[in-house]
């Protein structure tokens, strides 16, 4: 006699509504967020640029103001992430994880 289990598992985390989306950029602040793994420092730059040309009065919050989000500290700087997009008051994040 065998025993049969379901072979999936529980989801994990469960399913939320996303934010809404910003009208434009014209006048956002923006947060670039990165795990520091895969060319950030060559694509955030030229991202960057092209968000100026386009969208007048973007700013944006680099990286780096937000630290390694794959690092030692990932954890706790995760953990901290809405709290310092708040004081930043960051309107959008563009997120870069590289593998």
């Amino acid at each position: 006699m065998y025993e049969v289990v379901w072979p999936k598992s529980p989801l994990g985390a469960q399913a939320r509504r996303p934010a809404t989306r910003l009208g434009d950029l014209n006048g956002k602040r923006i947060a670039f967020a990165w795990d520091y793994l895969f060319r950030g420092e060559e694509l955030f730059p030229v991202l960057a640029d092209e968000l100026r040309r386009r969208y007048e009065g973007v700013d944006i919050v680099n990286y780096d103001v937000f630290g390694n989000l794959h690092g030692p500290e990932e954890h706790e700087l995760v953990r901290g992430l809405p709290a310092a997009l708040a004081m930043h008051r960051i309107d959008g994040v563009v997120s870069g994880n590289g593998c």
